[in-house]
């Protein structure tokens, strides 16, 4: 007999390589990255800096390590980044900049559309004084939790870090996804930043890999950085092959995903005691009355359906997942609350 599949909503990064994706990964020509002799890195290096519109580009293993290089390759050591209070850099990637790079998180809060207040921003900026560390470098998300930055914010927001002399770096682990929902280029939503992580295991459906673009000299800096926190790479070709499979065949299908976010927000919204966020992307946040959040996931667990609820109930799409496996989750929290 065969088993019920499991409907795995935790995250976009639980996916399995497709089969034409490994595929091309067994056919993958490979060389030594540390040598820059690995042909199908370079060429994705070279494609991924072309579709955002930089000089130049860095595979890096993962979205963590990519903005971890942003950080040591944009601030000095007691320089100083503003970021947001529930940003991925600040919250999610164990203090690295501090811990590694001695620089200084200016937070300011996140407001509920992902954006932080330009005011804020700009009353965070310190002076240049002696008495305060050196704020070189401001930090976006696009998506955050799912919240698409609207291009006219991010030109804002860039041109105040410009005319106060910060860089701009742009965490986009999820660009992709906002890029399908507002129907722009993705060169068009980083226009005006500095440098820019984009994932390729998030949503993309690859096993592994991040892009680091910007410049040509921070590209070097962030070279040494990969190197110094233990990054470098060899025969990164067999990740790369996956990453251009996915560039190739995964990208436009984000709209199917942000669909089926909306198929299980209506569905859930439905429902008695549970209050949901209408999503933008793939991303589904609700909540449960009567602190029953810890009961529902276990409920879901047994009834073959995972997410999680960290920071509330999280409920995300992917390419694993489609329709039926969406009306299973709709259905397991209704029994749930029928109860």
């Amino acid at each position: 007999m065969t088993a019920t599949p499991i409907v795995d909503l935790r995250s976009d990064t639980v996916t399995r390589p497709t089969p034409a994706m490994r595929e091309a990964i067994a056919r993958a020509v490979v060389g030594d990255d540390v040598f820059g002799d690995d042909p199908t890195v370079n060429a994705l290096q070279e494609r991924v800096a072309a579709l955002l519109g930089k000089p130049a580009a860095l595979f890096m293993p993962s979205g963590t390590a990519s903005n971890l290089c942003a950080l040591l390759s944009h601030c000095g050591r007691g320089d100083e980044a503003v970021v947001g209070s529930h940003a991925h850099t600040y919250r999610y990637e164990a203090g690295g900049g501090s811990v590694l790079g001695g620089i200084q998180f200016q937070p300011v809060p996140t407001q509920p559309d992902g954006t932080l207040a330009l005011g804020e921003i700009e009353a965070a900026i310190k002076p240049d004084d002696e008495h305060f560390a050196r704020t070189r470098l401001l930090c976006l998300e696009n998506t955050w939790n799912g919240h698409v930055l609207p291009t006219d914010y991010v030109d804002a927001a860039t041109a105040l870090a410009r005319r106060r002399g910060l860089a701009v770096h742009l965490d986009g682990a999820r660009l992709w996804n906002a890029a399908v929902a507002l129907g722009e280029p993705v060169a068009r939503l980083v226009r005006d930043c500095d440098s820019v992580s984009v994932c390729f295991s998030k949503g993309l459906g690859a096993p592994a890999g991040s892009m680091l673009v910007g410049s040509r000299e921070f590209v070097a800096r962030a070279r040494r950085a990969r190197k110094l926190t233990g990054g470098a790479l060899r025969q990164v070709g067999l990740l790369a092959a996956a990453a251009h499979h996915a560039l190739d065949h995964h990208v436009a299908r984000l709209a199917d995903d942000h669909a089926l976010a909306r198929r299980l927000a209506d569905g859930l919204a439905a429902l008695p005691g549970l209050s949901v966020v209408a999503p933008q992307t793939n991303i589904v946040f609700a909540s449960i009355d009567g602190h029953r959040t810890e009961a529902l996931l276990a409920h879901l667990a047994r009834h073959g359906v995972l997410a999680t609820g960290l920071i509330g109930l999280r409920f995300v799409t992917h390419l694993d997942v489609d329709a039926a496996g969406i009306d299973r989750a709709v259905a397991a929290v209704r029994e749930f609350v029928s109860v």
